[in-house]
């Protein structure tokens, strides 16, 4: 009896429909958690990037020339060396313009910063909805599947002339292993979702500071 009741015999020996929750719960399961490993390696990716350039930034004496440099590196730029590439090219560009107020030739590169900004933030947004789906879906899903094993257990009952728990347990138990294979999927998804928005939060904000910090820098060389 006991090995009738197993974990892995309930799920074998479970309906059709339930066995397909299961199997849609697992893959859910499986696919969050690819994300969350490619996830936590292009923000901590993003992050060391960002160090690295500000480092060379605030190190840099001629801007120009660490423009030069870095347009010049095969390396595909990304966080705040994109910025900084955006904002400068423009800033060059309208700047050999004559007549123009100095005051669109910052607006201009303050522009070309944002665009790069948003691209950079859509990036690390990027499939962070697929946690968030599975994360608030799952949990319903897993209880579709208990609920079906429950009825398929009554239904059962109604056709025989002695209920015993024996008789329903296996049907509950494989009912509610769907409510833990939900919940399973559900909770590490909402916890790293959580946790990876605070992170862009956060990488959002440093982007912001270098933009504002970078911007005050190119207005005083206007003004020189």
């Amino acid at each position: 009896m006991q090995g009738d009741m197993s974990i892995v015999s309930l799920i074998l020996g479970a309906s059709l429909l339930v066995k397909f929750v299961m199997l849609t719960l697992l893959a859910a399961s499986i696919a969050s958690w690819g994300l969350v490993f490619s996830k936590r390696r292009e923000l901590l990716n993003a992050k060391r990037a960002a160090q690295q350039f500000e480092d060379q930034f605030w190190a840099a004496e001629d801007l120009t020339a660490l423009f030069n440099r870095l347009s010049n590196q095969r390396a595909q730029a990304d966080g705040t060396q994109r910025m900084f590439e955006a904002g400068f090219k423009e800033f060059a560009r309208l700047r050999k313009k004559e007549g123009l107020p100095l005051e669109m030739v910052l607006e201009g590169s303050q522009r070309a910063m944002r665009i790069a900004l948003s691209r950079e933030l859509e990036a690390l947004e990027a499939n962070l909805p697929i946690l968030a789906t599975v994360g608030s879906v799952s949990p319903y899903i897993g209880l579709f599947g208990t609920v079906w094993g429950i009825m398929n257990s009554f239904r059962g009952l109604s056709s025989s002339h002695q209920a015993t728990l024996a008789m329903v347990a296996p049907g509950i138990s494989e009912a509610l292993i769907a409510t833990a294979m939900g919940l399973f999927a559900a909770i590490p998804a909402v916890i790293f979702y959580n946790g990876f928005s605070s992170e862009i939060d956060r990488l959002s904000s440093r982007y912001d500071i270098f933009l504002e910090e970078f911007s005050a820098i190119l207005q005083r060389q206007v003004h020189i």
